[in-house]
């Protein structure tokens, strides 16, 4: 499976390597973690807004959806405990994250992965079982850690484990498997909202086990890679590995610049101490930043809540199931806009892009529905609400070829690999920290707010765009070894902290 090697086509560094079966492999069975990850994301929408589950776990909740005309279209959701069902797994993700940041470090990330993959399928296993809302939460906690490990451990794998001219496409192929996994996830609802018994929700929920497995044998199937183990002492077996996942036989150039980060990160005791070092810092407030930009656009509010929300908007159950559907299909179709242009076009063109057509999004969907639905009417009518579909839709996209892949991508190819675990760490304890938030606080917002949601989230968007032109870097086609040398060091703001 080898393919043809780089050279560079530019001024920056690029290390011979060949696209191996080795390397492809790795990816694949690596970003099933974020095919487990977004599952669950596209799942725990789905059933909420099934009558069967809202029934059992949720009875309140159910007497006012069976009584439209009772609550208002904005607040019939409003209720902390369902809020709670989505948002502990990300609670307990948070949590999880900086446990999994010595554990990656001293472990390896091929191990770290194999924990990740354990956990999930226990806490799925109780998902699925749960007779009462304790055992229904307490199963969600388990989901968060498997979450926090494997989206700890993931994208430095991928980063690490790519040659550096496609680096941007492979890591991405984490951000494609949250995608693909949503978008299965809103398939599996539609068809088992179907199922007569009332049980389809349990089918829905146990469905997660299956990416949990995937990653689970994928992680004893790989190698971990070169720069943990070399990291770990691990020289040798380090160095043949990298043979193995480049296909060439000249790696030295590569193997002695990971040889030297390693001496450097040996250095560092305390990885979370260094990183408040002036030298860490520019890579620290950008992966902080884009972590809390990517949440407030709003995309994790519509991929949680969709159906909840298209139910809101007028539509009967199964359609807002359906249109859930289409909006993941668009959201994994998108996905692949990126990993095409990321490594051709770079990261802040598509990042800026975005930003510009997600506002456009968010202020008609906020225009509409501040024109036309009202607390206690019907529906948006049919050409208001395809309308809001579209945009819907047409948000989501540039959301999948940009933010998306992009919040995990930068993050874990700009720190340096003495604190790459560390940095990791706290990318994922930050992106928790918000989805949290916004999973916890979405529902009460949307009755609170109304239609004005749609505007604060625009509102935040207009500020990504400013701190994407003056703030984030262009790393494409830069070794990831070599950031500090030939990104930050060349950078008009970040440079004086170097």
């Amino acid at each position: 499976m080898a393919g043809g090697g780089f050279t560079s086509s530019s001024n920056e560094t690029v290390f011979e390597a060949r696209i191996t079966g080795a390397v492809i492999l790795s990816c694949i069975m690596a970003a099933t973690g974020g095919l487990m990850f977004g599952y669950d994301i596209g799942i725990s929408g789905g059933v909420t807004a099934m009558p069967s589950f809202l029934a059992e776990f949720f009875p309140d909740i159910y007497k006012r959806v069976q009584q439209p005309a009772v609550e208002s279209n904005y607040c019939k959701y409003d209720n902390q405990k369902l809020q709670l069902f989505t948002s502990s797994l990300y609670l307990a993700a948070l949590v999880a994250s900086m446990v999994a940041s010595p554990v990656t470090r001293q472990l390896g990330r091929k191990q770290t992965m194999l924990l990740a993959g354990v956990v999930f399928i226990v806490g799925t296993a109780l998902s699925a079982l749960a007779g009462n809302l304790i055992l229904l939460i307490l199963g969600r906690i388990l989901l968060g850690c498997g979450v926090g490990f494997a989206n700890q451990a993931v994208p430095v794998f991928l980063s690490e484990i790519a040659p550096t001219r496609i680096r941007g496409a492979l890591n991405i192929l984490f951000q494609l498997n949250i995608t693909i996994g949503i978008f299965i996830a809103n398939l599996v609802n539609w068809r088992t909202a179907q199922i007569p018994g009332g049980y389809g929700w349990r089918i829905s929920l146990a469905g997660a086990g299956i990416p949990a497995l995937m990653l689970t044998v994928g992680s004893l199937i790989v190698d971990d890679t070169p720069n943990s183990l070399i990291e770990r002492g691990f020289e040798e077996e380090g160095k043949t590995v990298l043979r193995k996942i480049r296909g060439v036989e000249n790696i030295g150039p590569e193997y002695e610049d990971i040889l030297r980060a390693c001496k450097v990160a040996k250095e560092v005791k305390s990885p979370f101490k260094d990183l408040m070092k002036s030298h860490n810092r520019p890579p620290l407030i950008i992966a902080i930043c884009m972590q809390v930009f990517q949440q407030l656009t709003g995309i994790n509010a519509i991929m949680f809540y969709a159906p909840v929300l298209f139910s809101t908007l007028g539509f009967h159950s199964d359609a807002s199931l359906y249109s859930s559907v289409i909006t993941g299909a668009v959201n994994v179709l998108s996905t692949l806009v990126s990993v095409y242009f990321v490594d051709k076009v770079g990261r802040r063109v598509l990042l800026l892009e975005a930003c510009v057509q997600m506002l456009i999004s968010q202020v008609i969907i906020g225009a509409v529905l501040g024109v036309k639905l009202q607390d206690h009417s019907d529906s948006l009518g049919k050409g208001f609400a395809m309308l809001v579909v579209v945009m819907v839709c047409t948000f989501v996209a540039s959301f999948a070829w940009s933010w998306g892949p992009l919040g995990w991508l930068i993050p874990s190819e700009t720190f340096p690999l003495e604190t790459r675990s560390a940095g990791q760490s706290v990318t994922v304890f930050t992106n928790m920290l918000f989805t949290f938030i916004v999973a916890q606080g979405f529902l009460s917002m949307l009755c609170y707010m109304k239609f004005g949601i749609f505007l604060f989230f625009s509102g935040w968007i207009l500020i990504m765009a400013f701190f994407t032109v003056f703030l984030i870097p262009e790393t494409k086609n830069v070794p990831i070894e070599d950031m500090a040398e030939k990104v930050w060091r060349q950078h008009w703001f970040w440079s004086k902290y170097m």
